[in-house]
């Protein structure tokens, strides 16, 4: 077994502060660990900055913290370095640099920064649109759980947008985002529907049981990370 260190216990004790809403001692103990070099501490405290949770909400002291963390290898700092630099919060706008941090974020598997950067290529804001790779960023977003881009993946395939238009796909995506209260997905699923086959629709409703059995993680407590702003 590893050596528990001060900063790895202080973490610890953070996380279960936050958790019972007791900001304050959170915040302090994240600090401690956070000028200690901690990355993950360092990205806390850029999301109770940007949040405002306990303290005023400060766009350039967050932005300041997920940079710290950001330069560490957080991935979800990163996302957010990306976010912040796009909307030019904290800092002036630099289109540069949030795809800098996006694509960062996006390499590391982030579903912020995968999510955000199909944003930006399917749009075309700040790069050439790209709509096929604006798909495969939303899909790998999507396998790992992101249900605005299982909404988002499962439109393209019913409208065929940088993909092969798949209504099975379309159904599968769709149902996976729907049944998790993406209210656009399940409109969408209502149109698809309509227009499958009775055959579509038999594979497609295999695909969504395939799926859950696959993801299924009965027993596996939740994973709180901070909130992207």
């Amino acid at each position: 077994m590893g050596q528990i260190t001060p900063e790895v216990s202080g973490t610890v004790a953070a996380r279960l502060a936050y958790q019972e809403g007791d900001f304050e001692t959170a915040f302090a103990l994240w600090q401690a660990a956070a000028e200690l070099g901690d990355a993950d501490a360092q990205c806390w405290l850029g999301s109770i900055y940007a949040n405002g949770e306990g303290v005023e909400p400060n766009y350039a002291k967050a932005l300041e913290y997920y940079v710290a963390a950001a330069e560490k290898g957080n991935h979800m700092a990163q996302a957010n370095v990306g976010a912040f630099y796009f909307m030019g919060q904290g800092s002036e706008q630099n289109v540069r640099k949030a795809l800098y941090w996006l694509s960062a974020a996006a390499e590391g598997g982030d579903v912020n920064g995968l999510f955000n950067l199909a944003v930006l290529y399917s749009k075309g804001d700040g790069v050439d649109m790209n709509a096929p790779r604006a798909a495969e960023l939303y899909r790998a977003a999507a396998e790992r759980g992101h249900y605005p881009s299982q909404s988002r993946l499962g439109y393209i395939y019913a409208q065929g947008l940088g993909v092969t238009k798949d209504r099975v796909q379309a159904y599968l995506w769709l149902s996976l985002a729907a049944q998790h209260g993406i209210g656009t997905a399940l409109g969408a699923l209502e149109e698809i529907v309509g227009e499958m086959s009775a055959e579509e629709k038999a594979q497609g409703m295999r695909a969504f049981e395939d799926w859950r059995a696959r993801t299924r993680q009965d027993g596996v407590p939740a994973v709180l990370y901070p909130m992207p702003s």
